[in-house]
């Protein structure tokens, strides 16, 4: 089962739909609010860590970089889709005008209220988000049975747990570093991109290319489990020795599980090279864990490499392809997206090459050039999509 299912475009009108129609699907505003939220969050906080912007908030300034990533970025893209796919799964709707509107504030508010002088009351309005969406969906699959998605409510209350972890960590609230949170979220979000890709990267790559993936059952259970065990492990600081070990077994149940995808048949085709590559990271990041479990490297770029690679090269991927699927357009694109996946992939390797003690005496330039490159991605995708996002599909039906 896709996880999204985008019909065939169908015969635009031949005067195109006007009107303003930003609530009227999840996809929208969360897919631009992401975006104008990735352009600027990064330089911002480029900007405060080298002094040149006075801006103090009430998180640590590194964890605050670390939590508005997670649960400020990939939130909102991962409500959005859901939103979006939970109406294709079920039949139902999900909100739309207004009260989708105050879902994005909510969001919008999260953001804002972290550099407010009230811990408490910002932790609660931001992990309310995530526990607010949870409900939503829980509702539309439950009245439609889909037995299959009820994990989904379960992930996103996870997640604003793991949000509470981080504020409290934060605060002192409780005695537990707020990475914990941080580094557990980034587990659940990487597990929902390994499931997702598993069931549309290959249907993708078979439709578009006339390919035959090769698939296993017990490999992707495997793989998954597999990743979700050394993830863990590495959330919660077990011993390296031990992470390694289930680091090196995910990793090549991985390897096997992805090859058999047809990444190489995807090389011209930047719609999916750039899923292929984004989950590819993940899988990096696993062997990296083995060998810093082996003694070999720090483990220390395993947390850009699943955030900057794996998720944000996931989400820029799955946003274009959505966004011009689900607007009634044909799965085509052209320079300015192209440019946003290379823009992203270059941000990963420049954010990780330091972390290998490559460009030591260049780290604050090299930081500054991957935080531009991270942010031109996301500002070109607002710059193309932002018109697409707001204005009705051009086939003129609803969504």
């Amino acid at each position: 089962m896709a996880v999204i299912r985008i019909a065939e475009p169908r015969v635009a009108p031949k005067t195109p739909p006007k009107g303003f129609a930003l609530f009227a699907l999840g996809f929208r505003p969360f897919f631009l609010l992401a975006a104008v939220s990735a352009a600027l969050l990064v330089p911002l906080w480029i900007a405060m860590l080298t002094g040149r912007l006075p801006l103090a908030p009430i998180l640590p300034a590194m964890i605050w970089h670390g939590h508005e990533m997670v649960f400020g970025f990939a939130a909102a893209v991962i409500v959005g889709f859901l939103l979006t796919a939970a109406q294709n799964w079920t039949g139902l709707s999900t909100p739309s005008g207004w009260p989708l509107a105050a879902l994005a504030a909510l969001w919008l508010a999260g953001r804002l209220v972290l550099f407010s002088s009230m811990p408490l009351f910002a932790a609660v309005v931001d992990v309310s988000f995530l526990i607010v969406s949870a409900l939503i969906l829980a509702r539309v699959l439950l009245r439609a049975g889909s037995r299959r998605n009820y994990f989904i409510p379960i992930l996103l209350i996870v997640l604003a747990l793991a949000n509470a972890l981080s504020h409290a960590g934060s605060h002192g609230w409780l005695a537990v570093s707020p990475l914990t949170g941080l580094h557990l979220a980034v587990t659940l979000v990487t597990l929902l991109e390994t499931v997702i890709a598993g069931r549309i990267v290959p249907s993708f790559t078979a439709n578009a290319l006339r390919t035959t993936p090769w698939k296993n059952a017990h490999v992707d259970r495997a793989a998954i489990a597999g990743t979700a065990i050394a993830l863990g492990l590495w959330a919660f600081d077990a011993p390296a020795g031990v992470t390694g070990i289930a680091a090196l077994v995910a990793g090549i149940a991985q390897s096997v599980r992805v090859w058999g995808w047809r990444p190489l048949a995807t090389v011209r085709t930047p719609l999916l090279w750039v899923l292929h590559l984004s989950h590819g990271w993940i899988v990096v990041a696993l062997f990296l864990l083995a060998a810093a479990g082996a003694g070999l490297v720090e483990a220390t770029p395993v947390l850009h490499l699943l955030t900057v690679g794996g998720m944000g090269g996931l989400i820029i991927g799955m946003i274009t392809r959505t966004a011009i699927g689900h607007t009634g357009r044909l799965l085509r694109i052209g320079r300015i997206e192209t440019a946003c996946y290379v823009l992203l992939h270059l941000s990963v390797i420049l954010r990780v090459l330091p972390q290998f003690g490559l460009l030591d005496e260049a780290y604050t330039v090299v930081l500054w050039h991957s935080a531009m490159a991270w942010s031109a991605c996301f500002a070109l995708y607002v710059v193309k999509f932002a018109p697409i996002l707001v204005n009705p599909r051009v086939d003129g039906q609803p969504g």
